[in-house]
């Protein structure tokens, strides 16, 4: 697996919603489809071939992919202004399916990653809209961090440096309180086929998409520019005919 370089997640949040890319073109208006008998399409989730989780329809006419970094700001705050509407009023329609995939930066970010994944696709994204929302916490906890306490995580093999980074910013403890069992965690902490496909989807999306920063958007596979907020992008779902 190659390595995260270990730096404090926090300087790295000033770069985190740069964009590049075109924008789809408009559409007219899509049809609805009705979820399946006894089913939702807002807790229909499955983990895609790509290695994200997605929700909704898997045959929407439009297909939102976001690249999201647990530990970046701007995809926190989108989190908190897209999660509801984003489901009831498109994804539950059956015209707009979302995939969250997942670019991790750092140690922080690997850690909350692999426990946001740690239980499948069911409770992946009530988790992380949790772990979003708590993500202050982090950060504050973050910056308790001493030259010596980074020097000593840094020494580390990357599994043990995630498992430690948890337990110092209190996130094993938060999804514990979730349902996740400490030994479930430590597992998934420590899960290195997990860690390389995570590193895989990153540098993926590197190559392919040349992400400059998080959170970025594709809708129907292209990268969608200057779209950082809920606002900005559900402009972009209605131009596309959601």
């Amino acid at each position: 697996m190659k390595s995260i370089p270990f730096v404090l997640p926090l300087a790295l949040l000033a770069g985190c919603n740069q964009k590049a890319g075109d924008t789809p073109a408009a559409t007219g208006s899509v049809a609805a489809a009705k979820a399946p008998a006894g089913t939702e399409w807002v807790t229909t989730v499955v983990e895609t071939p790509d290695g994200g989780m997605q929700m909704g329809n898997p045959n929407a006419p439009i297909k939102v992919v976001e690249y999201a970094s647990m530990s970046c700001s701007h995809c926190a705050d989108f989190s908190d202004a897209a999660s509801e509407p984003l489901k009831s009023k498109y994804i539950s329609t059956g015209k707009v399916s979302y995939e969250l995939r997942n670019y991790v930066r750092d140690p922080m970010d690997m850690a909350a990653t692999l426990l946001a994944r740690c239980g499948g696709p069911g409770p992946f994204f009530p988790l992380s809209e949790q772990l979003f929302a708590d993500q202050r916490n982090w950060f504050v906890k973050a910056q308790t961090m001493t030259p010596a306490d980074q020097q000593s995580m840094a020494a580390l093999p990357i599994g043990q440096q995630t498992a430690r980074f948890a337990n110092f910013i209190g996130i094993d403890e938060f999804v514990r309180q979730r349902g996740v069992s400490a030994e479930k965690a430590g597992a998934c902490l420590a899960n290195q086929a997990e860690m390389d496909k995570l590193v895989k989807m990153r540098d993926r999306a590197n190559t392919e998409f040349n992400l400059q920063g998080t959170p970025t958007f594709l809708i129907n596979g292209q990268v969608v520019p200057d779209t950082g907020t809920w606002e900005a992008l559900e402009a972009k779902l209605k131009a596309a005919g959601a």
